[in-house]
C-alpha cells in the first residue's frame, strides 16, 4: 500500500513538470481526444510555458524540455520512446531523438570519495593526476586521468544515490504502464508494461559498470575481425560496480564533420562502416551496441572507427537474428513473399491472416525504395507506411526488437549525416548476405550434415547392443506375467525408438560420406 502511494505520488509530480510545458494532452492534439480529455487538457494547460527564446514549440520539444527537467529515468524513457514513432508520431520522435542526456556535474569531492571507496585507497595512491569533470549524463560523469604507469584513462563514476533514484522511478513507471494496458485495448497491442521491462533491463546494465565492462570486454573480441572498428581496453584492476576505467582514445567525434574533413576521413566510407559495423553485431554475432548516436562514435588518427558508452546492449537469439536477416534480404532481393514467409514464421503475424496479402502490403513498401539513396527517401512516410501495415495485421511490437529498432534509427541516422547520399540498403547488403550464406544458406546446412555425420559415426558402434537387447526382449515376452509384460512392451516401443533414430543418423552419414565422394 505505502510503495502504490509512493509510485502515485512520483507520478503525479511528474505530471505536474509536463503540465508546465503542455506535454500531457499538447493543444496540438486535444481536438482528436474525447470530451473528458480535452477538459483534463485544457485544465493542465493552465499556465504552461509552450515558448522558448521568443519561439513558439512544438510538442515533442516541450517533452523533451519536460524530461531534461526531470530525474535521469525520464531522460532514459523519452530517449526509448524516440523510437516509437509509431506510438508518438515521427515529428515528436524526432524532437525527443535530440533529447540531451546531459546534467550538470556532481561535486568533485563525492567524486574523489566514490574513487577511494571502490579502491579502499587515497585518490593519490591510484591516480597520479584526476581532472574535473569533462562529460555529465544522468546516470555517471566521466573523468580524465592518468595512471601510475603514465598511461591516459576515462575514468566513469555513477551519480550518488542513482540506484535507488531509478529503481523507485522505474517501479511508478511499471504501474503506470500496467494501468494504461488494463484501460486501452490500444495501449496493450503496443505492450508498454514489456516496453517498461525493456528499459528496466537495460537500466540494470548501466547501474552496475562491471556489466558494462564486461559488454565493453566482449564487443571488443566480437569485432577482432574487422580493422576499422576500435573499442577501449578495459582496465579491470581500477573498475568496479560504480567505477569504470577504460584507455582514453585522442579521437575526433563523428559530429564534428568539419574535423573529420581536416583529418582527410573518407566521409562515404565511414558511413558505410557505421552501418556495416552494426549489422556485424546484430547478425553475425547476436550482440550489439544499442546506444549508437552521435555522442557515442568517434574516429581516431588511424582513421578507425570507436565506440564508446556500452551501458545499453541488446542480444538476439538465432530464431531472431535468422528472421531479422530473411526480412532484410527479402527487401534488398525484392523477394516479398519470403520476407512475409519469415514474419508468419517467426509469429510477427497472427496466423489468421494471409501471407499473400502480407506480401503485397510489404511490397508497398519496398518497391518506392529500391535503388534509391537516402537523400531521394522521406524515411518517416515510408516508416509511416509500414506501421500502418502493422496495424493493419495485427502485429505485436516484440519486446526483443526495441533495442534493435532503436539503435537502427540511431544508425541511419548517423550514417545519412556522414553521407546524405548513402544507398543505405546497398551498404547493407554484403553483410546481410555473408550472413545468410553463413547461417541459411548451402554452407549451413553442411555444417548441419557434418554434425549430423560425425555424431552418427560415433554412435553407430552401439548399434549390435541395441539389437541384441531387442532379441532378448522378444525371447522373454512370453515366459512374462501381464504386469511385467506391460513394462517389457513399453521398454521395447522405447528401444525401436530409439534404433530408428540411430538408423536415420547413420542413414545421413552414409548419404553425407557418399555426397562428399561424389563432389570430390
Amino acid at each position: 500500500m505505502l510503495s502504490a502511494l509512493a509510485d502515485y505520488a512520483r507520478l503525479f509530480r511528474a505530471a505536474l513538470t509536463l503540465a508546465q510545458r503542455d506535454a500531457i494532452v499538447p493543444r496540438e492534439f486535444a481536438h482528436l481526444a474525447p470530451a473528458p480529455v480535452r477538459l483534463l487538457g485544457a485544465l493542465t494547460r493552465l499556465g504552461a510555458r509552450t515558448r522558448d527564446g521568443g519561439r513558439e514549440l512544438r510538442p515533442g520539444e516541450r517533452l523533451a524540455l519536460a524530461f531534461e527537467g526531470m530525474s535521469p529515468p525520464y531522460v532514459k524513457l523519452g530517449q526509448m520512446l524516440a523510437t516509437r514513432p509509431d506510438i508518438i508520431g515521427f515529428e515528436m520522435a524526432g524532437d525527443l531523438g535530440r533529447l540531451q542526456d546531459r546534467m550538470p556535474p556532481f561535486g568533485q569531492d563525492e567524486a574523489i570519495a566514490a574513487i577511494e571507496r571502490a579502491f579502499g585507497k587515497p585518490l593519490t595512491e591510484v591516480f597520479d593526476d584526476f581532472s574535473r569533470p569533462i562529460a555529465a549524463a544522468s546516470i555517471a560523469q566521466v573523468h580524465r586521468a592518468r595512471l601510475k604507469d603514465g598511461r591516459i584513462a576515462a575514468v566513469k563514476i555513477l551519480r550518488p544515490r542513482i540506484e535507488i533514484i531509478a529503481a523507485r522511478e522505474l517501479r511508478a513507471f511499471a504501474r503506470a504502464a500496467r494501468l494504461v494496458e488494463s484501460v486501452s485495448k490500444t495501449a496493450k497491442r503496443l505492450e508498454p508494461v514489456k516496453f517498461v521491462e525493456t528499459l528496466k533491463a537495460a537500466a540494470t546494465i548501466e547501474l552496475d559498470l562491471r556489466l558494462e565492462a564486461g559488454a565493453a570486454s566482449a564487443l571488443a573480441e566480437d569485432m577482432r575481425s574487422l580493422p576499422h572498428v576500435r573499442i577501449p581496453e578495459v582496465i579491470w584492476a581500477l573498475s568496479g560496480r560504480r567505477v569504470l576505467t577504460t584507455e582514453w582514445i585522442a579521437a575526433t567525434p563523428i559530429a564534428d564533420l568539419a574535423g573529420l574533413d581536416r583529418a582527410g576521413v573518407d566521409r562515404k566510407q565511414l558511413a558505410r562502416n557505421v552501418i556495416q559495423t552494426f549489422l556485424t553485431q546484430a547478425l553475425h554475432k547476436g550482440f550489439f551496441h544499442a546506444d549508437m548516436h552521435q555522442g557515442n562514435m568517434m574516429v581516431d588518427a588511424e582513421g578507425r572507427l570507436v565506440l564508446i558508452d556500452f551501458g545499453i546492449m541488446g542480444r538476439l537469439d538465432e530464431k531472431t537474428r535468422r528472421t531479422f536477416a530473411e526480412i532484410i534480404h527479402g527487401f534488398i532481393t525484392r523477394d516479398y513473399k519470403r520476407n512475409a514467409e519469415a514474419h508468419f514464421e517467426a509469429g510477427y503475424v497472427p496466423r489468421g491472416h494471409s501471407v499473400e496479402a502480407f506480401a503485397t502490403a510489404l511490397r508497398s513498401v519496398g518497391e518506392p525504395l529500391f535503388g534509391k539513396s537516402a537523400d531521394a527517401v522521406d524515411m518517416s512516410r515510408v516508416l509511416q507506411q509500414l506501421f500502418d501495415v502493422t496495424a493493419l495485421f495485427d502485429m505485436h511490437l516484440r519486446p526483443e526488437l526495441i533495442l534493435l529498432q532503436r539503435t537502427m534509427v540511431a544508425v541511419e541516422g548517423v550514417a545519412r549525416s556522414l553521407d546524405p547520399a548513402i544507398n543505405l540498403w546497398e551498404a547493407a547488403t554484403p553483410v546481410v548476405k555473408s550472413y545468410i550464406a553463413d547461417e541459411i544458406g548451402p554452407r549451413r546446412q553442411a555444417r548441419r550434415l557434418r554434425d549430423a555425420t560425425l555424431k552418427a559415426l560415433e554412435i553407430a558402434p552401439r548399434l549390435p547392443a541395441y539389437v541384441e537387447r531387442l532379441g532378448e526382449a522378444a525371447a522373454m515376452e512370453p515366459r512374462a506375467g501381464p504386469d511385467a509384460a506391460a513394462e517389457r512392451f513399453a521398454a521395447l516401443r522405447r528401444e525401436i525408438r530409439t534404433m530408428r533414430r540411430l538408423v536415420l543418423l547413420l542413414c545421413l552419414a552414409v548419404l553425407a560420406l557418399a555426397a562428399a565422394v561424389a563432389w570430390r
